[in-house]
């Protein structure tokens, strides 16, 4: 185990380990798939684990790097390494894996192989995402993920399945198609002043792009990573895809794929277009689609018939708050970002999975269909009742932390946006207690509410993690920002340097050999 770490070859054992448990799901008996999926996950957790205390929290750059040679006429690499910004949403991932397998358990009754295989291949192209180093492979491993997502939406969601999982395949995929001319036309950039092609992080970092070419292949990069964060106005494919998605769909894109978005922001779009991400016009842009998004994602979540749709729009306004964090260019803001992150990962995925306990009883998530269930469900209720108050933010909870941080942030550089900003706290409370009132405390008049019956073995052991993190991080942060603090100090200097330094360049593009 030891030479697996200090070898550096932990990254590349998270990568394949899922993907070889996937095939496994496919080969057993049909009753054996779970069980399978849940000791791969559970593996693959325990070998994440000790990512977090054997990383070097002064190392601002890269970690447990790997690289090997993959297509060398065209300078591809399978490349990987971690550093302050992904270490988190490695470690988020296959966290919340175990509890989503588990939360399938009685969910999925048919073609249950399958079911398990799409999980596990899903969760090999969300860690590539966080561990490339390489374009080219960071692209494979973004598409890679949309395949199993489609058809765990298209084949064990809702009745509006198909149209869901067909919206959020073309959505994703049009923003994705963007991006990949924008990596070929840098690799190309950087074959015109080297002399040979490279889809290197570090090798596509060294380039001297002038402010109109970063604006525009800024442009590509940033349709994609909007359309998955989602950013207003493309957010319209996340709450159908929430919707039908089966609970635990709903909880790996509320928990990670949403965060990619803002991840790639961080990994790609600031420091490669430095001079587009700081440039008055993007970032007051950026920002001002982040507070729309939280305001108007509140207000129609207030409306929501729907508990399942009520805590999609919750995501849209969560995410708008990290928007916020990473464009206000500050250390508190990115940190508050990449924590909130983790944060919402956590409460709406654990939101994500109360709502399904309570489909699985009653076979509907109308909020009016229920009431008083407290009565009947007293742990169910107590955990509700927490993770609620951990998504509007609660002071001693996990929810504060976060924005507490992304708006003193963004404060120091936007006042009024922040000022706005923090009125979606407000909003968050105007939306969720209701929800919260309706369902747990108001009168058991139904006869099919009398006789349900509170969470059993499997569903405290899904949901104990979840509740203890909540506390952990709303009353201990320092150990999870301790480990983000080098790279986002690494990365607004740079930023700054870079954008000082493109001042200086006078033709359209220079390709050159670094700094």
């Amino acid at each position: 185990m030891m030479a697996l770490y200090e070898g550096h070859w932990i990254l590349t054992a998270l990568v394949v380990l899922p993907l070889l448990g996937g095939g496994a799901c496919l080969v057993v008996p049909e009753s054996r798939a779970k069980t399978v999926a849940f000791v791969t996950t559970l593996v693959l957790f325990a070998l994440s684990l000790p990512l977090f205390w054997t990383f070097d929290t002064a190392e601002p750059g890269f970690q447990n790097q790997v690289s090997i040679p993959w297509v060398e006429a065209w300078g591809i690499s399978y490349s990987v390494g971690v550093d302050g910004i992904s270490i988190l949403m490695i470690l988020l991932t296959t966290f919340i894996m175990p509890l989503s397998v588990a939360a399938s358990f009685s969910y999925i009754q048919r073609r249950e192989r399958a079911f398990y295989a799409m999980l596990l291949f899903l969760t090999t192209g969300m860690i590539g995402v966080f561990v490339a180093l390489d374009l080219f492979l960071f692209y494979v491993f973004w598409e890679i993920m949309l395949i199993p997502m489609y058809f765990l939406i298209g084949i064990w969601g809702g009745e509006r399945r198909i149209y869901s999982a067909v919206k959020f395949f073309l959505y994703t995929s049009a923003g994705s198609l963007l991006m990949l001319v924008a990596i070929v036309t840098l690799a190309w950039l950087f074959q015109s002043g080297a002399g040979g092609w490279s889809f290197a992080y570090e090798d596509l970092l060294s380039l001297d792009l002038a402010r109109r070419t970063q604006l525009w292949l800024f442009g590509g990069f940033a349709l994609a990573f909007a359309i998955k964060v989602p950013l207003f106005p493309f957010h319209t494919w996340l709450p159908d895809a929430h919707v039908e998605a089966p609970t635990a769909g709903s909880v790996i894109l509320a928990g990670v794929l949403l965060k990619m978005g803002v991840y790639g922001f961080l990994r790609f779009g600031l420091p490669f277009f430095p001079a587009a991400a700081t440039d008055p016009g993007v970032v007051n842009a950026m920002l001002v689609l982040g507070l729309i998004g939280i305001l108007y994602a509140a207000w129609v979540a207030a409306v929501q018939p729907d508990a399942k749709k009520l805590i999609a729009y919750t995501s849209v306004a969560h995410l708008g708050f990290v928007v916020l964090g990473v464009f206000g260019l500050t250390t508190q803001g990115i940190e508050g970002g990449i924590l909130q992150m983790v944060n919402h990962g956590i409460s709406t995925g654990a939101l994500f999975l109360l709502i399904g306990m309570l489909y699985e009883r009653r076979h509907t998530r109308r909020i009016a269909d229920f009431g008083g269930i407290a009565k009947v469900m007293p742990l169910f209720a107590f955990a509700l009742v927490v993770v609620a108050l951990s998504s509007v933010g609660l002071p001693g909870t996990n929810g504060f932390v976060g924005e507490f941080l992304i708006l003193l942030g963004t404060f120091r550089t936007h006042p009024w946006i922040a000022a706005i900003a923090t009125t979606g706290v407000i909003f968050a409370a105007c939306y969720m207690l209701p929800m919260v009132q309706r369902v747990l405390f108001n009168g058991l008049d139904r006869d099919e509410n009398r006789t349900l019956t509170d969470v059993n073995g499997r569903e405290r052991m899904i949901l104990v993690p979840l509740l203890a993190l909540i506390l952990l991080i709303g009353v201990w942060p320092g150990p999870f920002l301790n480990r983000t603090r080098a790279s986002v100090e690494a990365l607004i200097e740079y930023v700054e340097t870079r954008t000082a330094d493109v001042a200086s360049l006078s033709d359209p593009v220079e390709a050159g050999g670094g700094e």
